[in-house]
């Protein structure tokens, strides 16, 4: 016999009792003083979405998603399409060792005594071993000792943390502030998460439809000649930026919605798993590329060990899920709950 024959015998005792419950005066009018009018459930006001701490608002909006100047190569995989995005918060920089560091702490506090040191360390503790790992005859050993665990990098993104960690590590951002929300009796917010590839290009475009760059204009330097992003201006040239490896962050302009460094520094983890023909494939409205069984995941922006070309605003590429790299951070985003005009900000 199946669930739903089961179940069906139950039907009409729910009815009957739902009908002396109404009768009862428990339903309608007699529950609440609404004079037997619709008037909808009381005390659920509900003033607004605060902004979460280190976000910026991102209005929604309207853009045309894909390459933004000539590229041979890939014109035939990134075909602009007009796209748009409902409005979401995003943090203004990368997450940074500190900010990752009380991630951290929290999950040994909180997991420890029930999942071991083992599971914690191998499962979201950074790999340092990147800076070593990464590049062929290369001295990495002292970022590798240092760059993670020193406060001498506090303030520099944390890099070295796969797709599936910083996924973990927006769930428990997400606990951490609804726990203090509702032990508060306010409302929980939505979760914190990854912000999908649309998202992530609207935002970096900062409003200005078709900039190659998150600055605005076609160019890498400024009227000074100073360089407006870290990343590798020529070959071997990695310090003309003022950093041979990442920035601290805030150390660049932000772009007109106030994110810093979305070229270079690091390259951030996206939502979405890749394929070179998603953009035509996805709707054109919050798109998301969703393939469970790809294990190859989104990455944009550039780094620090990238050239120009991978700073622009419309190059794709990836990276596989669990793989870490010492130029691959990541940020969050949060779906914004309200009107969708534009001007909810």
């Amino acid at each position: 016999m199946n669930s739903l024959s089961v179940n069906s015998k139950f039907i009409p005792l729910l009815f009957l009792i739902l009908l002396f419950l109404g009768g009862c005066g428990l339903f309608g009018g007699g529950g609440y003083d609404d004079r037997g009018e619709l008037v909808g459930v009381p005390d659920r006001n509900f003033t607004g979405m605060p902004v979460p701490y280190g976000m910026v608002p991102i209005p929604a909006g309207t853009f045309h998603m894909g390459q933004a100047d000539e590229d041979v190569a890939h014109t035939q995989i990134n075909f602009n399409k007009q796209i748009t995005i409902g409005g979401f918060f995003m943090d203004d920089s990368e997450i940074t060792n500190n900010e990752y560091r009380q991630f951290i702490y929290s999950m040994f506090e909180d997991s420890l005594s029930l999942l071991g040191e083992d599971f914690v360390m191998k499962e979201v503790y950074p790999d340092t071993t990147v800076w070593v790992r990464d590049f062929t005859h290369h001295m990495g050993d002292p970022m590798m000792i240092y760059y993670f665990s020193h406060p001498a990098f506090d303030n520099y993104p944390v890099v070295g943390v796969d797709w599936e960690a910083a996924n973990y590590f927006c769930r428990w951002r997400t606990s951490y502030l609804n726990d203090y929300r509702q032990g508060r009796g306010e409302w929980i917010l939505p979760d914190f998460r990854l912000p999908t590839e649309a998202e992530w290009e609207y935002a970096a475009r900062g409003g200005r439809d078709m900039a190659k760059y998150p600055w605005g204009n076609p160019y890498i330097r400024n009227a000074k000649g100073c360089l407006l992003a870290n990343f590798k201006p020529g070959r071997g040239n990695y310090f003309d930026d003022g950093y041979a490896y990442t920035a601290q962050v805030y150390a660049f302009f932000s772009n007109d919605y106030g994110l810093f460094e979305m070229s270079g520094n690091v390259s951030e983890w996206c939502l979405d798993s890749y394929h070179p023909a998603s953009v035509p494939l996805v709707w054109d409205l919050n798109p998301q590329y969703i393939d469970e069984k790809e294990h190859k995941k989104i990455i944009r922006g550039g780094s620090w060990k990238d050239i120009a070309y991978f700073c622009e605003t419309g190059t794709r590429t990836f990276e596989h899920k669990d793989t870490s790299r010492a130029f691959i951070g990541f940020r969050c985003a949060m779906t914004y709950l309200g009107r969708s005009s534009g001007s909810e900000f």
